[in-house]
């Protein structure tokens, strides 16, 4: 059984760094099966690329709409991406950008 990939890109915005936000997005991707990568971005956003099946993403981005307990999620964008083979069969935290 070879699922088709879909990709998305998501833009978090409120109080999501230094909460425990990368943390959290790994683990909820890790248990829902997904690839791809979290990462804080210098303007103060959590960037998620996300790489599943559109019903996974779909459970992934009302996670991200949740967040940790510590949280508060003013906004979420999300977007239509590619799929990148680098990511294949891992989620995985990556540098600040």
């Amino acid at each position: 059984m070879n699922q088709q990939l879909y990709a998305r890109r998501f833009f978090v915005t409120g109080r999501v760094q230094g909460v425990g936000y990368r943390g959290f997005v790994e683990h909820v991707a890790g248990k829902l099966g997904l690839q791809g990568y979290v990462r804080n971005r210098r303007d103060g956003r959590v960037e998620v690329f996300a790489m599943g099946s559109p019903e996974r993403l779909g459970q992934l981005r009302v996670a991200l709409e949740r967040g940790p307990m510590m949280s508060d999620v003013a906004k979420l964008n999300e977007e239509p991406d590619v799929v990148d083979t680098r990511y294949a069969g891992i989620f995985t935290i990556e540098m600040t950008i």
